[in-house]
């Protein structure tokens, strides 16, 4: 089960399944935004959301804002979060969370060398804050609990068992 989402490549082989879900051209319920891919595991599923500023048409003006975003809230306000809890809703809906969740955000930063494993630390507390609170009161069911930021080149550490590489465009 091979996906590619942008110039990485992703090799869920020898997941139970593994699907695009915010695949183009796909009717989605209006003003859902969905991660890019799902894979199911006999212990759970891991939402998998992929953000590559470093691909090779990134203009440097497009990183310049990326790295904006991430220092500031609106990465994890306006994009992360969200699109974990609209795939989360449409998969409860769907009744296919009955296994624990895992949300995985990728990084790839090979053309942004002034983020830090400090700043992914950051992006990990802010993460895990926002999903467990995104209005006054905390939510009463916590949907994603266990969650992480990781770099491409990380992404093996984090989940040993696939593997990503960058492709040519």
């Amino acid at each position: 089960m091979i996906f590619r989402e942008g110039e990485l490549e992703f090799d869920f082989t020898g997941a139970a399944a593994a699907e695009r879900l915010d695949e183009q051209g796909v009717p989605v319920p209006h003003g859902m935004r969905f991660v890019d891919f799902v894979v199911e595991e006999p212990s759970g599923l891991l939402l998998v959301e992929v953000k590559d500023p470093s691909e090779s048409g990134a203009t440097p003006r497009s990183r310049a804002e990326w790295l904006r975003r991430l220092r500031c809230d609106s990465l994890v306000n306006e994009t992360l979060v969200p699109k974990c809890r609209d795939s989360y809703t449409y998969l409860h809906l769907m009744e296919r969370d009955d296994k624990p969740i895992t949300y995985l955000v990728v990084l790839g930063l090979c053309g942004l060398p002034t983020v830090t494993a400090a700043h992914l630390q950051q992006l990990n507390t802010r993460l895990r804050a926002r999903l467990a609170k995104e209005a006054a009161q905390p939510w009463k069911r916590a949907y994603a609990p266990n969650c992480a930021i990781v770099n491409v080149a990380d992404w093996g550490t984090a989940v040993g068992r696939y593997s990503v590489v960058r492709t040519p465009p």
